[in-house]
């Protein structure tokens, strides 16, 4: 399965549209979650962010980070260090989270065997698993390849495995979805020179 990233800040330097970007993924089969990411944006142009995907696309929808929008999602992901920001005890910090998300999805991002066995003792709907490949959109990855499919078969938690996942890749279970972002923008822009 698909797991759609729709990263407002690369849609922007890439000059698309949000609504442009979700007619565009609503012609691709089996994309049942979407996450919606923006490090930069006021919480009010994030708001009307989530209004739009709503408004376009009717499957599950997670927030990366702002806990304080979760009204307007079906779940929250969270990085390793934003999870720290609640408590640097995880199972307390997880239990904070889950006071204020109630039963929605929580994701939590992993990068190796010990964070996936880490994350078997929390609290979790699913983890986050990269970079597999390297990519242009986060160049400062560190990537894993082969290693994190092997360390993926630890996790008790469907895994998302994400870092220059293709379409056409086949992964084996506890890995579920294929985390795509830049990898749904083909045909989305006028090719150079024509």
């Amino acid at each position: 399965m698909i797991y759609a990233l729709a990263d407002k800040e690369t849609l922007n330097q890439k000059g698309v549209s949000l609504k442009t970007f979700l007619q565009h993924i609503s012609t691709f089969p089996n994309i049942p979650i979407l996450q919606y990411r923006n490090k930069l944006a006021s919480l009010e142009e994030k708001k009307e962010d989530l209004e739009i995907i709503r408004e376009y696309y009717d499957g599950i929808l997670i927030i990366n980070d702002n806990i304080e929008l979760i009204s307007y999602a079906d779940g929250l992901h969270l990085g390793q260090e934003d999870l720290r920001k609640y408590s640097y005890d995880l199972q307390e910090a997880v239990s904070l989270v889950r006071q204020k998300i109630g039963a929605r999805l929580l994701g939590l991002s992993t990068h190796d065997k010990e964070e996936i066995l880490e994350a078997n003792t929390l609290d979790l709907d699913y983890i986050g698993l990269g970079a597999y490949r390297a990519t242009d959109t986060k160049s400062e990855a560190n990537v894993g390849g082969k290693t994190l499919l092997e360390a993926a078969k630890y996790s008790k938690h469907p895994v998302g495995i994400i870092g220059g996942v293709h379409m056409d890749d086949i992964f084996e279970e506890p890995i579920v979805y294929k985390v795509i972002g830049s990898g749904l923008y083909k045909g989305l822009f006028p090719t150079k020179g024509k």
